[in-house]
C-alpha cells in the first residue's frame, strides 16, 4: 500500500483526486494522510468526498476514512465498471472536480461506454467551471484520443447547487502523446457574458467592460450574452481563438461583486497568458500530465504558468507510475513540461 501525504506541494484537493484515479488505473491501493492539510478547511469537503464515492462506485473498492472533515483515507480499488451513473454532490461543490477523479478510468481501456449525471457546482470558485471543461479540456482529451462528450443541462452556482452535467465518456484503447511548443499568436476573442436569476444589465455590463479593455489591448471581439434559468448567478467567459484548441478564461460573481470586477477578472487572466508567450494554460497543464503520463511515446508542452497545482500532481503520479516528467522552469512563470 503506498503512503502519501497529503500536506506535499500545493496540498489540497488534487492529491487526493489523482490517487484516487491512479490507484483506479493500476488497481494500487493507497493510504493518503493530512488530507487536504494546505487548505482553511481541511479534511474531506462535500465534493471531495463525492470524489472519493464515486471512485468507490464504479471502481467497487474498500473505503475508510471517507466522512466529511477526515483527514486520512484508505482507498482498495476493484474493477473498473462502465455503465451509467449518478452522483449528487448535495452542495455547490464543483461537479468538474468529480468528473476529473473518474473520466479516465472509466475510459482506459473500457469495456464499453458510460453515461454520467453529475448535480452540484458548474461555475463555482477554485475549480474549472463548466464552460472552461467544454471549450478548453474537452478538446485537448480529444487530441489525445479520449472521447468525452458534456452537456449543462442547468447551472449551479454557490451557495445553492443544483447544477446538473450529463457526460458521456467513450473507451479509449490507445491515448497519443502531445507536442505544444510555442502557440501562435490569437488576435480574436469571443465574449460570453452570461447570468442566471439576475437582470439583463448585469450580463451588459459585464460584456461592456470586457469589450472595452480587450480592444484597448487591440484584439478582435465578438460578443454573446445568454440568460440560464436557475441561479441566482453570472460568470463571463473569454474564449480565446488560439491553437491547438481554444482557452477559456473566466470570472464569477459573487454577493457584493460589481459586474465590471467579473470582467476584469477575466481579462486580467488573458493578458497575463497573451504576455506569457502562450503555450498550454496553467488550468490544463495539470490536466493533462495524467493521461500523457499513460500515453505510448514522449510528450512535450510549453505551460504559460508553471503552477504550484502542477508541480504537486506531477509528483502524485511519480509515486504510482514508473515515468519520467520534468517541469523546466521556475513556479509561477512559463516552463516546458516533458515525459519521456
Amino acid at each position: 500500500m503506498l503512503e502519501l501525504d497529503g500536506s506535499m506541494g500545493e496540498g489540497g484537493g488534487q492529491i487526493l483526486r489523482t490517487s484516487l484515479a491512479l490507484s483506479l488505473l493500476t488497481g494500487q491501493s493507497f493510504r493518503l494522510r493530512n488530507i487536504r492539510a494546505g487548505r482553511a478547511k481541511p479534511g474531506l469537503q462535500p465534493q471531495h468526498r463525492m470524489s472519493v464515492r464515486a471512485a468507490a462506485t464504479i471502481g467497487q473498492a474498500e473505503v475508510h476514512g471517507d466522512a466529511l472533515g477526515s483527514k486520512e483515507l484508505v482507498f482498495e480499488p476493484g474493477p473498473v465498471t462502465p455503465g451509467k451513473y449518478e452522483f449528487h454532490i448535495g452542495t455547490a461543490g464543483a461537479t468538474g472536480l468529480v468528473l476529473h477523479t473518474i473520466y479516465l478510468p472509466l475510459a482506459w481501456n473500457a469495456s464499453g461506454p458510460s453515461e454520467l449525471t453529475l448535480t452540484g457546482g458548474t461555475h463555482v470558485k477554485a475549480s474549472p467551471c463548466f464552460h472552461f471543461l467544454d471549450t478548453t479540456w474537452r478538446p485537448y482529451m480529444e487530441l489525445l484520443g479520449l472521447n468525452v462528450k458534456l452537456r449543462m443541462l442547468r447551472p449551479g452556482f454557490y451557495p445553492r447547487g443544483g447544477g446538473v452535467v450529463n457526460v458521456h465518456v467513450q473507451p479509449c484503447r490507445e491515448l497519443q502523446p502531445l507536442h505544444v511548443e510555442q502557440a501562435v499568436q490569437a488576435a480574436n476573442v469571443t465574449v460570453v457574458s452570461a447570468a442566471a436569476g439576475l437582470p439583463e444589465h448585469v450580463t451588459q455590463r459585464q460584456a461592456r467592460q470586457a469589450t472595452s479593455r480587450l480592444r484597448a489591448e487591440r484584439l478582435n471581439v465578438d460578443v454573446q450574452e445568454e440568460k440560464w434559468t436557475a441561479g441566482p448567478g453570472t460568470m463571463l467567459g473569454l474564449v480565446l481563438h488560439t491553437h491547438p484548441v481554444p482557452t477559456l478564461f473566466f470570472g464569477l460573481g459573487e454577493r457584493g461583486k460589481p459586474a465590471e470586477r467579473v470582467a476584469d477578472e477575466a481579462v486580467d487572466q488573458l493578458v497575463a497568458y497573451l504576455s506569457s508567450g502562450q503555450g498550454v494554460d496553467p488550468h490544463s497543464a495539470d490536466q493533462l500530465v495524467l493521461p500523457l503520463a499513460l500515453a505510448q511515446g514522449a510528450s512535450t508542452f510549453r505551460v504559460s504558468e508553471v503552477s504550484s497545482h502542477l508541480l504537486t500532481n506531477i509528483s502524485v503520479i511519480r509515486r504510482f507510475l514508473d515515468r519520467v516528467i520534468d517541469s523546466a522552469g521556475g513556479a509561477g512563470g512559463p516552463g516546458t513540461v516533458r515525459i519521456a
